[in-house]
């Protein structure tokens, strides 16, 4: 009953917006796309165990990684036919292989990313798209050249039901006036990875280390922020920021703790973005306000919670005794959707497929990559050197 008492009460829930296993029905697929993943860590191998249940969509060919134990792992999330090599270049001169998926450290995207599009792939890439702005607009260059291969950005949330929802919400004025935005990804964690050869540290705990990474921001906050630039079709015009390596004193480089402010002047709107590894007690925390009511996500759920004069106009007489139109948790919630969604990767590699079989644009790409990579290359700038950054005119997309 929540969610048909919610679309009963709300015009934006009622929308013809598709959610599920119907969003792409009437798209066209007929064949099965021979893929390559270069990049095999942790998050190279979760992709690959999502791709590895999508028979009919994807056939692994050939999985790619500098280091050997990481080959060794990957084994299992392959088919034992699935060739695995060390020098990316092998992967792109396969001209079996129609499309390449990048897991590698930032510091690699753009280079990878760049020969895979000259080599006549198709590109699923993960976030952040590139370690600095001028990779990003000189790779947003080179794409628009190349409009059949289909490039990606793995931006999950932008294929989530819940959050297509929540950005209708939005659009549609059914927050009201939004002017605040709480964002956290926490945890209690040093981040590290077991190294046996202290000779492969920087390889592996590369995250650690500027050389490689873009830390919290890049990892972590740029998924939120990425989101908050789609549902608001926006950019943020000033950033400042702080941060310091508060909790880990163990050699890093990167920080542990960080906080950015961003100013979206156009909107009225200020963004709080903050990630730190010394406390796990908001883990993943997504608030967004509005006059007329909030939502609080989560990756996989979310809750409405709306203001007094929204309440009476919803019907919602009291969330206490039960007296409703609208079923309420007990701290006045009301779920947007009546069940969690699947991973976003799974929606996100949907779509990758479709996007392919149909020659359309995915929701997640190269203009919207762009502006999200040069997003967190502007929140470290603040972060780092304390300056406020400005949003320039030739970063819009």
């Amino acid at each position: 009953m929540h969610r048909r008492s919610f679309v009963k009460h709300s015009a934006v829930l009622g929308s013809s917006l598709l959610v599920g296993d119907d969003v792409f029905a009437a798209f066209q697929t007929d064949r099965v796309i021979n893929i390559a993943m270069i990049g095999c860590g942790d998050r190279g191998k979760g992709v690959l165990s999502v791709i590895k249940s999508m028979p009919s969509k994807f056939n692994i060919i050939t999985y790619c990684d500098v280091l050997d134990f990481r080959l060794k792992e990957t084994e299992k999330y392959v088919p034992t036919g699935a060739k695995p090599v060390k020098d990316y270049h092998k992967v792109l001169d396969d001209q079996k292989i129609d499309a390449v998926f990048i897991a590698t450290p930032l510091s690699e995207h753009f280079k990878i990313a760049k020969d895979a599009v000259l080599a006549g792939k198709h590109v699923y890439v993960e976030k952040t798209m590139t370690y600095n702005i001028a990779q990003a607009l000189e790779l947003k260059k080179l794409v628009k050249k190349y409009p059949k291969q289909v490039f990606q950005v793995g931006y999950q949330y932008r294929y989530s039901p819940l959050y297509f929802k929540v950005k209708d919400m939005i659009q549609s004025g059914y927050l009201g006036k939004v002017s605040q935005i709480d964002c956290r990804w926490d945890r209690n964690w040093n981040w590290r990875r077991a190294v046996a050869d202290p000779a492969l540290e920087r390889q592996i705990n590369w995250r650690m280390y500027k050389e490689y990474s873009g830390g919290l921001a890049a990892e972590l906050l740029s998924h939120q922020i990425d989101f908050i630039n789609w549902a608001f079709e926006t950019q943020p015009d000033e950033i400042t920021g702080t941060g310091g390596i508060d909790v880990f004193k163990d050699g890093r480089e990167t920080y542990d703790n960080i906080q950015a402010t961003l100013r979206y002047n156009e909107k009225g709107m200020i963004g709080n973005f903050g990630a730190t590894c010394g406390n796990a007690r908001d883990g993943y925390l997504f608030k967004i306000k509005g006059t007329k009511g909030s939502v609080s996500l989560l990756t996989s759920t979310g809750l409405f919670y709306p203001e007094e004069s929204t309440r009476k106009e919803l019907g919602i007489v009291d969330g206490v005794t039960g007296a409703t139109k609208i079923v309420v948790n007990q701290d006045g919630g009301i779920p947007i959707l009546d069940k969690a969604t699947q991973d976003g990767t799974t929606y996100a590699l949907d779509e990758f497929y479709k996007s392919i079989m149909n020659q359309i644009l995915p929701a997640s790409n190269i203009n919207t990559g762009t502006q999200a990579s040069i997003c967190v290359a502007m929140c470290n700038e603040a972060i780092y050197t304390g300056n406020k950054q400005l949003w320039k005119k030739e970063y819009n997309i």
